[in-house]
């Protein structure tokens, strides 16, 4: 074999052996790109701490300021009623009219007594100052002259009792008339002119509400109460718990159709005792009414702003629950998925859980399609943007309208 020949063969063998290695190669990045495609891609959120905005949403119900049944205090039949329901009254107003005939009655013989009781004394005064003069000259014995003087005192205690009795006539003539002992809104009206009404009577004729200011009284959950007196109790120093909640931002108040009443609350703890049947606290947020848009006995939402700072928070629809238990999937640094369990503040937002215990900063969870995993399954991992997903989540559903 020549030395041409010889450099010719090997030339072919080293482009055989270069062939058969690059056919290897191929055959290799394509097992694992189609292994890598076989593994199933999933929206990955790496946490941070973060400062949320909780928003805590009680139900409530709406009373104002000074609500006062109004009740007869005699007996007698309603002749005039100069106002309906609804109507604003003021202080002293005239709300209802008894028959006052016999009360009118009873003050003309009252008066009569008086004046009868009047002459009596004038004319036992006289009598005295009669006898006074002959008990000085000796004519009469002192005895008869002290008579006559008991006889004044007596006729002076009679009048007393008949000044008390016409007193008390034109009293009960004056609660004929039934006025309005504060400024406010008549209420229901179950009586009309002609039904008989008296101290006993079950219902009362009205309530006047002075909605001046309204308060607006919700419950809290004993657990919610203890956490919100950890939280004060940290930034308030040696405050009291009331002291406190009267230092809290203020308190939105939402009215039926999703609508933002326009002035805000301040809020006051209602009760210092925890409520044994229900577990809860009393609660009033106290909101001005100047246009008079709010009445008793009206509904709505008491919305209680928080501000928690370095939190970590999780999308609602990133969790699964299983027996009380909520869980998430942690994304591992070989990128398969493990089950967590997480505890959350019960102080969250609408689409956020705040995590207590279980996760931390750096964490990454599976965001959607939690159905579909198991334990050690591997994903393909895609990173979502946190701050575009966080911006989303945190906007709080704006009311319809502002009233």
């Amino acid at each position: 074999m020549t030395d041409s020949y010889r450099f010719r063969f090997k030339q072919l063998l080293a482009a055989g052996v270069a062939l058969f290695l690059l056919s290897c190669g191929n055959s290799q990045n394509q097992s694992e790109q189609q292994e890598t495609s076989s593994v199933e891609a999933y929206p990955v959120l790496e946490l941070e701490p973060r400062t949320i905005k909780l928003t805590s949403s009680y139900p409530a119900t709406l009373e104002g300021a000074q609500t006062v049944e109004i009740r007869p205090r005699l007996q007698g039949y309603i002749v005039e009623m100069p106002v309906d329901e609804g109507d604003v009254v003021e202080k002293g107003e005239l709300l209802f009219q008894l028959n006052s005939e016999q009360y009118e009655q009873e003050v003309r013989s009252a008066e009569a007594d008086v004046e009868a009781a009047r002459a009596e004394v004038s004319t036992a005064e006289d009598e005295v100052k009669r006898l006074r003069g002959l008990a000085e000259q000796d004519i009469i014995s002192d005895y008869r002259l002290q008579s006559a003087r008991n006889t004044l005192e007596s006729a002076k205690a009679r009048l007393a009792q008949a000044e008390a009795r016409l007193k008390n006539a034109r009293v009960n003539l004056g609660y004929t008339q039934i006025k309005s002992p504060t400024d406010g809104v008549i209420g229901n009206i179950p009586y009309r002119i002609g039904s008989l009404v008296s101290n006993t009577t079950t219902r009362p004729l009205t309530v006047v509400s002075d909605i001046s200011r309204i308060y607006a009284y919700f419950s809290m959950s004993e657990q919610e109460l203890l956490e919100m007196a950890r939280d004060v109790a940290g930034n308030g120093g040696d405050k009291t718990l009331q002291e406190c909640i009267a230092e809290m931002p203020k308190v939105n108040l939402i009215l039926p159709g999703n609508i933002e009443y326009e002035h805000r609350g301040t809020l006051r703890l209602a009760s210092g005792l925890i409520n044994t049947q229900t577990g809860s606290a009393s609660f009033r947020a106290i909101f001005p009414n100047p246009r008079e848009i709010l009445r008793s006995g009206g509904s709505a939402s008491v919305q209680i702003p928080f501000k928690q700072d370095s939190a970590i928070a999780v999308p609602k629809k990133a969790t699964y629950e299983i027996q009380n238990k909520r869980f998430v999937y942690t994304v591992t640094d070989s990128n398969t998925v493990e089950s967590t369990e997480i505890k959350t503040n019960s102080l969250s937002t609408e689409k956020l859980y705040v995590v207590e215990q279980g996760l931390s900063a750096n964490s990454r969870i599976v965001t959607q399609g939690m159905g579909n995993l198991q334990k050690g399954q591997p994903i393909r991992p895609q990173t979502v943007n946190a701050d575009s997903l966080y911006e989303v989540l945190t906007a709080r559903d704006q009311p319809e309208s502002t009233l």
